[in-house]
């Protein structure tokens, strides 16, 4: 509104009657006395308010009739911004209103651009769950640091949130070249699972090479996970790896994982590769072609390389104990390092208890689809 005003306004002050009026109850004072000056120079506060007043109301008039000059408010109008944004549909009952750009003003934690209010249904109560403690794991290469739209989001929910570091990830020091095991990889989730008191829960939420590392924790703790949850995560059957997953030939599916890999032999060239770096050039469209810039740029400083013998290690994983805890699958249809054919697969493979399509998510939703990815993982506690 404020620019509205400034654009409308006159380019030269506007004399107006009201001081005159003023000093008709003293008919006898000269019109140019000095009494006359020191009275307006008093009203000057007053009459900046209305003028401006005034100028507000000329500014939504030339606007409207600006609209009711061209026909409709075609977005042809330099300052109708945001309208496309807040009314995708053009509806007609959004037209004789002024248009309010988001970026106009400040936004908060207590009023962001999309409420948790307005994507997750308020009559929630946490203590009616089974468990309100999410616990995310991130993928290979990533750390916990990936989640930070997520863990906000939750927080401000009033879950509690716990983003772990694998070892050699994230702020993790351990030198990823020296893990030699899956269960030296996912040590500091198991621990964290380990000093849980008894008969307290957590909902595991897996993320790429973090759905094998959760599933190693579910064989484990199957008493201590109440739901997983695989976000475009290798979800594994019993026998097998998640090389054995990446090296499946789905129709559809994509070689920039391959072309992206670059493998690390710190043991010498005679000895298997130790972790796989990732071509920086190929991440954005490998990993975030639908992510915005920003957090592509703190994924490409943050990111890590992915410790070699943990992708090779085969699951073991028992009905007894991995298939008595309750699986959701969350697709993600614009991934180009796990394809939805080969997500699909997965899911066939091993069907979980219900299946979520992101729309429009790429393999990092916590980046591209931040707020529905948040209500999904909220929807998932209340099943």
């Amino acid at each position: 509104m404020g620019n509205l005003c400034t654009c409308f306004s006159p380019k030269t002050p506007v004399k107006t009657k009201k001081p005159t009026k003023r000093l008709q109850g003293n008919p006898q004072t000269a019109p140019n006395s000095s009494n006359r000056w020191t009275r307006i120079r008093s009203t000057r506060k007053d009459n900046h308010d209305e003028l401006i007043h005034e100028q507000a109301l000329a500014a939504a008039i030339l606007f409207r009739q600006h609209q009711q000059q061209n026909g409709s408010a075609s977005g042809s109008f330099p300052f109708d911004r945001s309208v496309s944004l807040r009314y995708p549909n053009g509806s007609g009952s959004k037209k004789t209103q002024l248009p309010r750009s988001s970026s106009s003003r400040a936004r908060s934690l207590t009023h962001p651009l999309l409420q948790p209010h307005q994507l997750v249904n308020q009559d929630i109560k946490l203590d009616d769950l089974e468990t309100n403690h999410f616990v995310l794991v991130h993928g290979g290469g990533f750390g916990a640091w990936c989640w930070y739209k997520t863990i906000a989001l939750l927080e401000e929910g009033g879950f509690k949130v716990t983003a772990v570091d694998l070892t050699g990830s994230g702020i993790h020091s351990f030198d990823t070249n020296g893990i030699t095991s899956l269960s030296q990889y996912v040590k500091p989730l198991t621990d964290f699972l380990d000093k849980l008191a008894d008969g307290e829960k957590t909902i595991l939420v897996g993320h790429d090479f973090g759905g094998a590392c959760i599933s190693y924790a579910m064989e484990l703790f199957p008493y201590k996970i109440s739901k997983a949850i695989f976000v475009a995560a290798a979800m594994l059957t019993n026998g097998q790896s998640t090389l054995d997953m990446f090296s499946q030939k789905v129709a559809g599916s994509s070689d920039l994982m391959q072309q992206a890999q670059v493998f690390v032999y710190a043991n010498g060239n005679n000895n298997p590769p130790t972790a796989i770096n990732l071509d920086k050039s190929i991440l954005r469209d490998l990993l975030f072609n639908q992510s915005p810039g920003k957090d592509v740029a703190l994924a490409s400083v943050s990111i890590r390389p992915i410790p070699f013998a943990p992708v090779l290690e085969k699951l073991s994983l028992s009905d007894l104990k991995y298939g008595t805890v309750r699986r959701f699958y969350i697709e993600t249809p614009e991934d180009n390092a796990i394809p939805i054919t080969l997500q699909e697969s997965m899911i066939n493979s091993s069907p979980p208890e219900k299946v979520f399509r992101l729309k429009g998510a790429d393999h990092s939703p916590f980046f591209s689809k931040p707020q529905a990815l948040h209500k999904l993982l909220v929807e998932i506690s209340k099943i």
